[in-house]
């Protein structure tokens, strides 16, 4: 079984790997029981697809390769600390153990600075630089009414 140190390497050597092809500075890793099972670079320039952070590929990744979207025996090695969208990411994927190098300041010191995102989240939504316009009526509940019951015909 591979170490923590070992992974953690592996991935700050793809972040590496990843500025010399302009894919951009992060490398991350998911392994399950010491082993490799996903990795990935940052792509979102070179995909123009701004959700292409190395932590959400390597998770898709990964469930593709176990088949599963629920990752809870697995630990992600990442050259930075994730930022918010992947840090929800590894949350909803069930990850248990997030193993990272740098941290978001010194990410924010080269010029990938989310403070701005980590401040607006614990806003609520009408305190928000984005404008967030809820239309309760539109059918919305609905949708989770139907989910409840579909839910329920299903046999566990």
């Amino acid at each position: 079984m591979k170490s923590d140190k070992y992974l953690l390497e592996r991935a700050v050597e793809i972040a590496k790997d990843g500025i010399k092809k302009g894919k951009g500075p992060f490398g991350a890793i998911i392994s399950k029981g010491g082993k490799i099972i996903a990795e990935a670079n940052n792509m979102v320039v070179l995909s123009s697809d701004p959700t292409a952070h190395a932590e959400i590929l390597a998770i898709r990744k990964a469930s593709s390769v176990l088949k599963s979207h629920v990752l809870s025996d697995c630990v992600i090695y990442t050259s930075c600390e994730p930022c918010p969208m992947c840090l929800g990411a590894i949350y909803w994927a069930g990850i248990k153990k997030v193993v990272y190098a740098s941290d978001r300041f010194d990410a924010a010191a080269s010029g990938f600075n989310d403070n701005m995102i980590y401040d607006e989240i614990i806003l609520s939504p009408d305190e928000r630089k984005i404008k967030f316009l809820r239309l309760p009526d539109a059918g919305g509940k609905e949708v989770f009414r139907k989910w409840d019951e579909f839910e329920n015909k299903i046999p566990y």
